[in-house]
């Protein structure tokens, strides 16, 4: 699909890290807040909230600005199956790192982007499977203090001190552990119209 035109991009998110990792492409960009409820559906499994989530961000900006192609993301830390989303708070953090040490944890990072006018929406997932290492008390607290993750999903931020908790990441997307997968991001936008450098 080309365009005679180039379409406003939008970002239907309020993650500085988002932002920043969009901005690495050289695009001009909008920043606009989905204000989605973001409560997890009973019984609902990670991979498919992440989904859900991206791709109601992307539809509730969309609705907003009908002409303009919107990315929508969201990150869900997958415990076993279990949902681990962002922690809030010191002692919601402690916890969560505190079962993930020694284990895999899967963060599934759900893309979605959208054009009401163009009727183009597409959605991809990509899952990054994370080994922690044993952790101690006092290097959890360390971190903590240090990074205060508390806006990331399973407490996890690997882009500072974060990566010192890890024992291994296996991923084909590696920007998709920060928040959005670029690699998913460059093929969906190409099918949405938008050129990228």
């Amino acid at each position: 699909m080309s365009l005679a035109h180039p379409r406003r991009l939008i970002l239907g998110s309020t993650s500085r890290y988002r932002r920043e990792l969009l901005g690495r492409l050289g695009l001009p960009f909008e920043v606009v807040a989905p204000e989605v409820d973001e409560t997890p559906l009973p019984g609902e499994a990670p991979a498919a909230l992440a989904t859900r989530l991206a791709l109601a961000k992307a539809r509730a900006v969309a609705q907003r600005h009908p002409q303009a192609v919107v990315i929508g993301s969201d990150q869900v830390a997958d415990l076993d199956g279990e949902p681990l989303g962002k922690p809030g708070d010191h002692d919601r953090a402690t916890a969560q790192l505190r079962r993930m040490r020694g284990r895999t944890v899967v963060f599934q990072t759900a893309l979605a982007v959208v054009c009401l006018e163009s009727r183009f929406e597409q959605a991809d997932l990509a899952p990054v499977r994370v080994l922690f290492r044993d952790l101690g008390d006092a290097e959890i607290e360390t971190y903590l203090r240090a990074e205060q993750p508390y806006d990331c999903a399973g407490s996890a931020r690997s882009e500072g001190l974060g990566i010192a908790l890890l024992e291994a990441i296996h991923s084909d997307d590696p920007t998709a552990l920060v928040g959005l997968p670029l690699i998913r991001t460059c093929r969906l936008l190409r099918a949405a119209g938008i050129r990228i450098p």
